[in-house]
Protein backbone atom coordinates (compact mmCIF):
# COMPACT_ATOMS: atom_id res chain seq x y z
CA UNK A 1 0.00 0.00 0.00
CA UNK A 2 1.08 3.34 -0.77
CA UNK A 3 0.50 6.94 1.11
CA UNK A 4 -0.16 9.75 -0.79
CA UNK A 5 1.07 12.13 1.19
CA UNK A 6 -0.48 15.51 2.22
CA UNK A 7 1.78 17.87 3.60
CA UNK A 8 5.07 18.75 5.26
CA UNK A 9 5.90 20.52 9.06
CA UNK A 10 9.18 21.92 8.89
CA UNK A 11 10.36 22.54 12.55
CA UNK A 12 12.05 25.74 12.59
CA UNK A 13 11.10 27.33 16.18
CA UNK A 14 14.34 26.43 18.60
CA UNK A 15 17.58 28.61 19.56
CA UNK A 16 20.18 26.23 17.85
CA UNK A 17 22.20 27.90 20.47
CA UNK A 18 25.31 25.09 19.93
CA UNK A 19 25.69 26.84 16.47
CA UNK A 20 26.75 30.12 18.43
CA UNK A 21 27.24 33.14 17.28
CA UNK A 22 25.93 32.89 13.91
CA UNK A 23 22.15 31.54 16.14
CA UNK A 24 22.14 34.92 17.77
CA UNK A 25 22.51 37.19 14.70
CA UNK A 26 20.17 34.99 12.62
CA UNK A 27 17.77 31.74 12.73
CA UNK A 28 19.96 28.71 11.52
CA UNK A 29 17.77 27.32 9.01
CA UNK A 30 17.77 31.05 7.12
CA UNK A 31 22.22 30.66 7.38
CA UNK A 32 23.45 30.08 3.64
CA UNK A 33 25.00 26.74 2.83
CA UNK A 34 26.80 26.78 -0.56
CA UNK A 35 24.68 29.52 -1.85
CA UNK A 36 21.35 27.89 -0.58
CA UNK A 37 19.20 29.50 2.36
CA UNK A 38 18.76 25.99 4.49
CA UNK A 39 15.44 26.26 4.59
CA UNK A 40 14.62 27.19 1.28
CA UNK A 41 16.33 24.49 -0.29
CA UNK A 42 14.12 22.05 2.21
CA UNK A 43 11.21 24.03 0.70
CA UNK A 44 12.48 23.90 -3.05
CA UNK A 45 13.09 20.22 -2.59
CA UNK A 46 9.54 19.81 -1.36
CA UNK A 47 7.64 21.11 -4.00
CA UNK A 48 9.59 19.25 -7.00
CA UNK A 49 8.37 16.17 -5.11
CA UNK A 50 4.57 17.90 -6.03
CA UNK A 51 4.52 18.35 -2.22
CA UNK A 52 2.55 22.15 -2.18
CA UNK A 53 1.02 22.21 1.49
CA UNK A 54 3.96 22.92 3.97
CA UNK A 55 3.61 24.15 7.42
CA UNK A 56 6.70 25.73 8.84
CA UNK A 57 6.55 25.82 13.04
CA UNK A 58 8.50 29.02 14.53
CA UNK A 59 9.48 30.42 17.87
CA UNK A 60 12.94 31.78 17.93
CA UNK A 61 12.76 35.04 15.52
CA UNK A 62 9.99 34.22 14.17
CA UNK A 63 9.74 37.65 11.78
CA UNK A 64 12.75 36.28 9.91
CA UNK A 65 10.66 33.58 8.22
CA UNK A 66 7.50 35.59 7.51
CA UNK A 67 8.64 36.55 4.00
CA UNK A 68 8.63 33.08 3.02
CA UNK A 69 4.79 33.14 2.71
CA UNK A 70 4.78 35.61 0.01
CA UNK A 71 7.83 33.91 -1.26
CA UNK A 72 6.66 30.11 -1.75
CA UNK A 73 3.00 30.39 -0.31
CA UNK A 74 3.67 28.15 2.61
CA UNK A 75 1.94 28.08 5.79
CA UNK A 76 3.56 29.90 9.39
CA UNK A 77 2.24 28.52 12.53
CA UNK A 78 3.85 29.73 15.83
CA UNK A 79 5.07 27.32 18.91
CA UNK A 80 4.21 29.82 21.82
CA UNK A 81 6.68 27.68 24.02
CA UNK A 82 9.64 27.02 22.28
CA UNK A 83 11.55 28.65 24.36
CA UNK A 84 10.62 26.62 27.74
CA UNK A 85 9.52 23.31 26.15
CA UNK A 86 11.17 20.65 23.49
CA UNK A 87 10.29 20.01 19.88
CA UNK A 88 7.11 17.98 21.33
CA UNK A 89 5.66 20.97 21.73
CA UNK A 90 5.98 21.99 17.70
CA UNK A 91 4.26 19.27 16.73
CA UNK A 92 1.22 20.19 19.05
CA UNK A 93 1.15 23.08 17.52
CA UNK A 94 0.25 21.46 14.67
CA UNK A 95 -1.34 18.41 15.65
CA UNK A 96 -4.58 18.81 14.11
CA UNK A 97 -2.75 18.98 10.77
CA UNK A 98 -0.75 15.78 11.05
CA UNK A 99 -2.07 12.84 8.53
CA UNK A 100 0.49 11.36 5.57
CA UNK A 101 2.68 13.58 6.93
CA UNK A 102 6.65 14.35 6.35
CA UNK A 103 8.11 15.95 9.55
CA UNK A 104 11.50 17.88 8.97
CA UNK A 105 14.22 19.82 10.42
CA UNK A 106 14.79 23.32 9.27
CA UNK A 107 18.27 22.32 9.35
CA UNK A 108 18.69 19.44 7.84
CA UNK A 109 20.62 19.80 4.13
CA UNK A 110 20.16 16.45 0.99
CA UNK A 111 22.38 16.58 -1.21
CA UNK A 112 20.16 14.55 -3.22
CA UNK A 113 16.11 14.71 -2.84
CA UNK A 114 14.70 12.42 -0.50
CA UNK A 115 11.35 13.31 -0.82
CA UNK A 116 8.34 11.44 -2.77
CA UNK A 117 4.67 11.91 -3.72
CA UNK A 118 3.97 8.91 -2.41
CA UNK A 119 5.49 6.58 0.24
CA UNK A 120 4.75 2.55 1.03
CA UNK A 121 5.40 3.00 4.78
CA UNK A 122 5.86 5.30 7.50
CA UNK A 123 9.33 5.93 8.22
CA UNK A 124 12.45 7.56 10.25
CA UNK A 125 15.75 8.24 7.57
CA UNK A 126 18.59 7.07 8.94
CA UNK A 127 22.82 6.74 8.44
CA UNK A 128 25.10 4.21 9.41
CA UNK A 129 28.06 4.36 11.81
CA UNK A 130 30.69 2.11 10.96
CA UNK A 131 32.48 3.12 14.17
CA UNK A 132 31.64 4.71 17.83
CA UNK A 133 28.32 7.40 17.80
CA UNK A 134 26.64 9.03 20.49
CA UNK A 135 23.81 9.19 18.12
CA UNK A 136 20.44 7.94 18.87
CA UNK A 137 20.92 4.27 17.54
CA UNK A 138 18.57 1.49 16.16
CA UNK A 139 17.64 -2.05 16.58
CA UNK A 140 16.21 -3.30 13.45
CA UNK A 141 14.01 -6.59 12.63
CA UNK A 142 14.58 -9.13 9.51
CA UNK A 143 12.03 -6.55 7.76
CA UNK A 144 14.04 -2.99 9.21
CA UNK A 145 11.25 -2.08 11.21
CA UNK A 146 12.50 -0.25 14.08
CA UNK A 147 12.49 -2.26 17.44
CA UNK A 148 14.53 -0.42 20.02
CA UNK A 149 16.46 2.92 20.04
CA UNK A 150 19.53 3.44 22.36
CA UNK A 151 21.61 6.59 22.69
CA UNK A 152 25.22 5.84 21.28
CA UNK A 153 26.29 2.36 19.78
CA UNK A 154 28.95 1.06 17.04
CA UNK A 155 28.09 -0.85 13.63
CA UNK A 156 24.14 0.31 13.42
CA UNK A 157 21.91 2.51 11.34
CA UNK A 158 21.30 6.23 13.40
CA UNK A 159 18.30 8.52 12.84
CA UNK A 160 19.09 11.46 11.09
CA UNK A 161 17.11 13.52 9.09
CA UNK A 162 13.43 13.62 8.22
CA UNK A 163 10.48 11.23 8.87
CA UNK A 164 7.37 10.23 7.28
CA UNK A 165 4.01 9.53 8.62
CA UNK A 166 1.13 7.66 7.98
CA UNK A 167 -2.40 8.66 8.79
CA UNK A 168 -2.36 5.72 11.27
CA UNK A 169 0.83 6.70 13.02
CA UNK A 170 -0.10 10.25 13.07
CA UNK A 171 -3.48 9.42 14.65
CA UNK A 172 -2.09 7.33 17.32
CA UNK A 173 1.67 9.81 18.06
CA UNK A 174 -1.20 12.65 18.25
CA UNK A 175 -3.55 10.69 20.73
CA UNK A 176 -0.59 9.87 22.90
CA UNK A 177 1.19 13.73 22.92
CA UNK A 178 -2.57 15.31 23.83
CA UNK A 179 -2.82 12.52 27.26
CA UNK A 180 1.23 13.09 27.92
CA UNK A 181 1.46 16.95 27.16
CA UNK A 182 0.71 18.54 30.27
CA UNK A 183 2.53 16.55 32.06
CA UNK A 184 5.67 17.81 34.00
CA UNK A 185 7.99 15.21 32.81
CA UNK A 186 6.77 15.56 29.16
CA UNK A 187 8.10 19.34 29.13
CA UNK A 188 11.91 18.37 28.22
CA UNK A 189 11.50 15.61 26.31
CA UNK A 190 12.18 15.33 22.19
CA UNK A 191 9.21 14.12 20.44
CA UNK A 192 11.21 11.22 19.57
CA UNK A 193 11.57 10.23 23.41
CA UNK A 194 7.83 10.24 22.89
CA UNK A 195 7.83 8.02 20.06
CA UNK A 196 10.48 5.77 21.66
CA UNK A 197 8.46 5.12 25.47
CA UNK A 198 5.60 3.85 23.16
CA UNK A 199 7.33 1.76 20.08
CA UNK A 200 4.95 -1.33 20.69
CA UNK A 201 2.34 1.21 19.33
CA UNK A 202 4.36 3.35 17.30
CA UNK A 203 5.60 1.39 14.03
CA UNK A 204 8.22 2.80 11.96
CA UNK A 205 10.45 1.05 9.19
CA UNK A 206 14.17 2.88 8.79
CA UNK A 207 14.66 4.36 5.38
CA UNK A 208 18.45 3.87 4.75
CA UNK A 209 20.65 6.62 3.15
CA UNK A 210 24.38 6.98 2.15
CA UNK A 211 26.18 9.35 4.64
CA UNK A 212 26.94 11.67 2.15
CA UNK A 213 23.03 12.26 1.16
CA UNK A 214 22.29 13.99 4.52
CA UNK A 215 23.75 16.40 6.68
CA UNK A 216 23.08 18.43 9.80
CA UNK A 217 25.71 20.93 10.86
CA UNK A 218 25.48 21.31 15.04
CA UNK A 219 28.12 23.56 15.12
CA UNK A 220 30.10 26.17 12.88
CA UNK A 221 33.11 24.13 12.80
CA UNK A 222 30.73 21.21 11.17
CA UNK A 223 29.89 23.54 8.53
CA UNK A 224 33.11 24.89 8.03
CA UNK A 225 33.96 21.65 6.67
CA UNK A 226 31.52 21.27 4.63
CA UNK A 227 31.18 24.68 2.96
CA UNK A 228 34.57 26.22 3.04
CA UNK A 229 33.30 29.93 2.59
CA UNK A 230 32.85 29.86 6.38
CA UNK A 231 36.51 29.36 6.63
CA UNK A 232 36.99 33.27 5.75
CA UNK A 233 34.02 34.86 6.27
CA UNK A 234 30.81 33.76 8.39
CA UNK A 235 28.98 36.71 7.57
CA UNK A 236 28.65 36.82 11.84
CA UNK A 237 29.04 40.54 12.52
CA UNK A 238 29.92 39.13 15.85
CA UNK A 239 32.78 36.95 14.73
CA UNK A 240 34.28 39.40 12.55
CA UNK A 241 33.88 42.00 15.73
CA UNK A 242 36.12 39.12 17.55
CA UNK A 243 38.56 38.92 14.56
CA UNK A 244 38.95 43.13 14.28
CA UNK A 245 39.74 42.74 18.44
CA UNK A 246 42.48 39.72 18.10
CA UNK A 247 44.03 40.90 14.66
CA UNK A 248 42.82 37.59 13.22
CA UNK A 249 41.52 35.93 11.01
CA UNK A 250 37.55 34.17 11.65
CA UNK A 251 38.86 30.61 10.76
CA UNK A 252 41.46 30.63 13.60
CA UNK A 253 38.33 31.26 16.11
CA UNK A 254 37.59 27.20 16.89
CA UNK A 255 36.14 25.20 19.61
CA UNK A 256 33.17 27.58 20.27
CA UNK A 257 31.00 26.26 22.99
CA UNK A 258 27.87 27.90 24.17
CA UNK A 259 27.65 29.42 27.52
CA UNK A 260 24.84 29.78 30.33
CA UNK A 261 23.72 31.94 32.96
CA UNK A 262 22.54 30.57 36.11
CA UNK A 263 19.08 30.25 34.71
CA UNK A 264 20.48 28.11 31.81
CA UNK A 265 19.72 30.99 29.13
CA UNK A 266 22.18 31.52 26.72
CA UNK A 267 24.99 33.88 28.22
CA UNK A 268 27.50 34.20 25.02
CA UNK A 269 30.44 31.75 24.25
CA UNK A 270 33.87 30.84 25.00
CA UNK A 271 36.21 29.91 21.95
CA UNK A 272 40.30 28.85 21.58
CA UNK A 273 42.00 31.34 19.27
CA UNK A 274 46.13 31.17 18.96
CA UNK A 275 46.12 28.53 21.86
CA UNK A 276 44.49 31.24 23.68
CA UNK A 277 40.58 30.62 25.30
CA UNK A 278 38.22 33.50 25.41
CA UNK A 279 35.08 34.20 26.60
CA UNK A 280 32.63 36.60 25.05
CA UNK A 281 29.60 38.03 26.89
CA UNK A 282 26.60 38.59 24.57
CA UNK A 283 24.51 41.02 26.88
CA UNK A 284 27.17 43.65 26.80
CA UNK A 285 29.43 42.59 24.22
CA UNK A 286 32.67 42.25 26.51
CA UNK A 287 35.34 40.10 25.44
CA UNK A 288 36.89 38.24 28.10
CA UNK A 289 40.62 36.37 28.16
CA UNK A 290 40.07 32.85 30.33
CA UNK A 291 41.92 32.44 32.76
CA UNK A 292 43.82 28.83 32.58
Amino acid sequence: MAYKVDNAIIMAAGYASRFAPISYECPKALMKVKGEVLIERQIRQLKEAGIDRIIIVIGYMKECFYYLQDKYAVQLVENPVYNVRNNHSSIYAVRNQLNNTYICSADNYFTVNPFESEVEQAYYAALYASGETKEWCLTLDEDDWITGVSIGGSGQWYMLGHVFWSEEFSKIFRRILEEEYEREETRNKLWEALYIEHLDLLKLKVRKFADHEIYEFDSLEELREFDRSYMEHSGSEILQSIADILHCLEKDIIHIIPEHDAANHTAGFSFTCRNCRYIYRYENKQLERKKQ
